[in-house]
């Protein structure tokens, strides 16, 4: 008999030599795992000894397990071989073998299959534990903020009872609607030696030089240029083209002054201003987009003073990004004045302020100045980002509600005891916690 050993990784590799090496005739003498592998003993039909005959393959075969067994019990221990009355076991062959490799790949499946359900519901168990994790840090975060604004306010209180001139600050810039950012800072920075009576004095003094105006309107009108007015949807822009057409025309006439207007969006937007424009004498030219912007502007570049009334959108509005960019194509330099609504919170202004500025702000003007109760909000704005303010608006009459900007005036207004209603005026007592937690929400918004 000619025996011949095979090896593989698995039983499947070890039948598919055995296979290839003797055909679909070869008869599995014997099978076993060995360290690696599976090793298969084979050998030929034909090359049995008709002298041996069937007791030698019997022997053989009683000696050996089929694959399947191998497969299904390759854990139990392995049975007495039987004895030599039983009845002799059917040779093995390729095809019993192939069905043990298929009963093989099952089992595999089945281990696969396990594995997945394992590995799903450790993601689940995992996810559920960083849900809870991150529970507990927003909890510990929420405390420490609560602690740190509890810390912060006994320091304050600590702080301004052995200061009652910035305690008087304090307290007047906050009820004037300023912002705790900066009534901290110029509560900070007041020396210690100024006497309670005068400290609200020397406020309005840190503030009126901190809020930077237009010099010279004379010079602004003379010099001449184009000046697109933008700003969010009501705050008044094309009323306000309209006025600042008028104290151009009142100066140099109607010859030298250009109208365009991008404002096609609104009903009546364009219509508006034709009425001021055919009251003023000026031709008002209407665009839609780029293209039409560059031929008006072509048109219009003998023009010693080109006015731009632009379409109002919301300060989140990606229509703003996409407008100032129109206009800062333009193949003529297009200055930009922002228009900060008077009556607008604190937030909101610097909500718009943060839209706009980093397009190239040249400016501003603050209208509807005659509706705002309080304007600390506004010239709060003004001074933390440092912008320039040209002109205040405060009515409808063209041209008689717009003015050039007065800082003394604006912030004797804001700074005018009686002006401050009496439900937002903080006691002493409470402005530690009030400085506290506004600082805290800054912080955290930042």
């Amino acid at each position: 008999m000619n025996i011949r050993r095979f090896f593989g990784k698995n039983a499947r590799e070890a039948l598919a030599q055995v296979k290839q090496a003797l055909g679909d005739d070869a008869i599995i003498v014997a099978n076993r795992s060995v360290n690696g592998g599976t090793e298969i003993m084979a050998m030929l039909e034909t090359d049995i000894a008709t002298t041996s005959g069937q007791s030698a393959v019997a022997t053989s075969m009683d000696n050996s397990r089929s694959l399947l067994d191998f497969v299904t019990a390759k854990d139990q221990p392995r049975q007495a071989a039987p004895q030599a009355t039983a009845a002799p076991a059917m040779p093995a062959n390729a095809q019993a073998a192939e069905e043990a490799a298929v009963q093989e790949s099952a089992i595999m499946d089945m281990l696969k299959q396990h594995n997945e359900q394992q590995e799903q519901a450790y993601q689940v168990a995992t996810q559920t534990l960083e849900e809870k994790m991150m529970g507990m840090m927003q909890e510990m975060r929420q405390m420490r903020s609560h602690f740190e604004t509890q810390m912060s306010a006994m320091t304050w209180q600590h702080h301004l009872q052995h200061s009652p001139a910035k305690s008087k600050v304090l307290s007047t810039l906050l009820s004037a609607s300023f912002s705790a950012a900066l009534s901290r800072q110029i509560a900070e920075k007041m020396p210690n030696h100024i006497d309670v009576n005068k400290a609200p004095m020397w406020a309005k003094e840190v503030i009126t030089r901190n809020l930077h105006t237009l010099d010279d309107e004379d010079a602004l009108l003379d010099r001449g240029g184009i000046y697109a007015l933008v700003g969010p949807t009501g705050v008044g822009k094309t009323t306000t083209t309209a006025k600042l057409a008028a104290r151009y025309v009142m100066k140099h006439g109607t010859q030298n002054l250009g109208l365009i207007t991008t404002d096609s969006y609104r009903i009546g937007g364009y219509e508006q201003l034709r009425i001021y424009g055919k009251i003023l004498g000026v031709m008002v030219h209407a665009v839609k987009d780029e293209e039409d912007l560059k031929i008006a502007l072509n048109e219009l570049k003998n023009k010693h003073m080109i006015l731009v009334d632009t379409v109002g959108v919301s300060q989140r509005d990606q229509a703003v990004t996409e407008q100032l960019s129109m206009l800062s194509r333009a193949d003529s330099p297009i200055q930009k004045l922002l228009c900060l609504n008077a009556t607008s919170t604190g937030d909101t202004l610097t909500d718009v302020m943060r839209s706009y500025k980093k397009h190239d702000i040249a400016g501003c003007i603050v209208t509807k100045l005659d509706e705002a109760a309080a304007i600390g909000n506004v010239l709060d704005v003004l001074i933390r980002e440092r912008k320039r303010l040209f002109y205040t608006t405060s009515g409808q009459r063209v041209p008689e509600d717009i003015e050039v900007a007065d800082k003394q005036a604006l912030v004797e207004r804001v700074l005018t005891p009686h002006q401050a209603s009496l439900p937002y005026q903080y006691l002493d007592e409470e402005l530690p916690l009030v400085i506290s937690s506004m600082m805290q929400t800054a912080a955290q918004e930042h």
